[in-house]
Parts: structure tokens; C-alpha cells; sequence
């Protein structure tokens, strides 16, 4: 029997209090679908460890080399962005040449809900949409920086973006469950698949 693909597991549900149970669950439906999953929590270095820190980032880039593919979850965390940790681990897969896939359970592109946040305001001097600093706000109708969604663009592979309730927009495995089948079919057929991905 052929040894299984490994997908790396990536989104602020580690942060989650019962995120062992989520990550557990995670590799499960993996499993189900013929892959293994990697998930960072699996690293999780002991406590009384010196540079704790520096052993978690280590073992999390030894996992990340290790993988074949990643599912990153892009959900909006703690602002209108998705977990930087998540995208520094997406850009590192993708810098590796290993495909990503990417779900979001956020609707609106990033400039219109940080719109609807009070987050944004247009200056009529520059024709811009500025933040609270004065900078200006992409508007590319994106759900996030361009850098995230392209990177997922540039492999042919669309972001997942579906619909949860507030309090399971962590926990939610729709989107999860439609990137796995993306990555069955990917590497099946080795064709990418094209165009977006948006469930209302």
C-alpha cells in the first residue's frame, strides 16, 4: 500500500480552548479521504521547555517541509485579516512548491467589511478608502490581501468561502471538507480547479 500524502493543518483554531479535540477530528476526516493530516498542536512543545517559542516555530517548519499540501483556514482573526501565522505558513508551503488550498468563512471582500466595521473611510482628495492611520485600503473585491488570495489563484486552486454563525466560525468543517475533496481531485487528475469557490 502506498504510503498516504501528508496536508499540513493550518488556522487560529489552534488558539481554540478544545483545539487538541479539533485538530484530532481534523485528521480524521483526512484519514477518511485518503490523506494524513499534520496538525501544528501535534508539536506542541512542553511548557517548562526553554525558547519554547523557537522549538514550536521549528517543529512546525520541519512539519511544513515534511508535508505534500496544505489546508490553511483564512477566516478573519482578531481584525479583518486572516491569522498571520496561518499566512506566514501558507506562503512557506508555497515558497517549498507545494500546492495550498485555502477557506474563508468570511463573505465580503476585505474592503467591504471593513466598511461595515467602521474600519474604512473615503477621502475625497485621493479617491481612496483610508484606515484609521491615513493608509490606503486595497480594493481588488478580494477577501483579503492580494498576496493571500493570488497565492492560491496563482496554483489554480479558489478560495473556499462559505458561511458559519459567529460562534462556529472556528469550528465550522464545510469549507475543510471542500478543500480535501479539491485535494483528492487534484491529485487525481493533477489539473487545477479554476475560478471561485462561494457557497451563500
Amino acid at each position: 500500500m502506498s504510503e498516504r500524502r501528508k496536508i499540513y493543518l493550518a488556522g487560529p483554531e489552534v488558539f481554540l480552548a478544545d483545539a487538541i479535540d479539533v485538530g484530532r477530528r481534523k485528521k480524521e476526516l483526512c484519514a477518511e479521504y485518503g490523506f494524513e493530516g499534520l496538525f501544528p498542536f501535534d508539536n506542541e512543545a512542553p511548557p517548562a521547555e526553554p525558547r519554547r517559542d523557537l522549538s514550536i516555530y521549528r517543529a512546525n517548519v520541519d512539519m511544513l517541509r515534511g508535508a505534500d499540501c496544505g489546508i490553511f483556514n483564512l477566516t478573519p482573526f482578531r481584525g479583518p485579516h486572516a491569522d498571520v501565522g496561518t499566512v506566514f505558513e501558507m506562503g512557506l508551503l508555497t515558497g517549498f512548491g507545494k500546492p495550498a488550498f485555502g477557506y474563508s468563512y468570511e463573505g465580503e471582500a476585505l474592503l467591504d467589511r471593513m466598511k461595515r466595521d467602521g474600519q474604512a473611510a473615503f477621502d475625497e482628495a485621493s479617491q481612496l478608502w483610508l484606515d484609521a492611520s491615513g493608509m490606503a485600503i486595497e480594493d481588488f473585491g478580494r477577501a483579503d490581501n492580494l498576496m493571500i488570495d493570488a497565492c492560491l489563484a496563482e496554483q489554480g486552486h479558489p478560495l473556499v468561502r462559505r458561511r458559519a454563525s459567529a460562534a462556529n466560525r472556528f469550528t465550522d468543517l464545510d469549507g475543510f471538507l471542500r478543500c480535501l475533496e479539491l485535494e483528492r481531485r487534484h491529485f487525481a487528475t493533477g489539473r487545477p480547479e479554476r475560478g471561485a469557490d462561494y457557497a451563500r
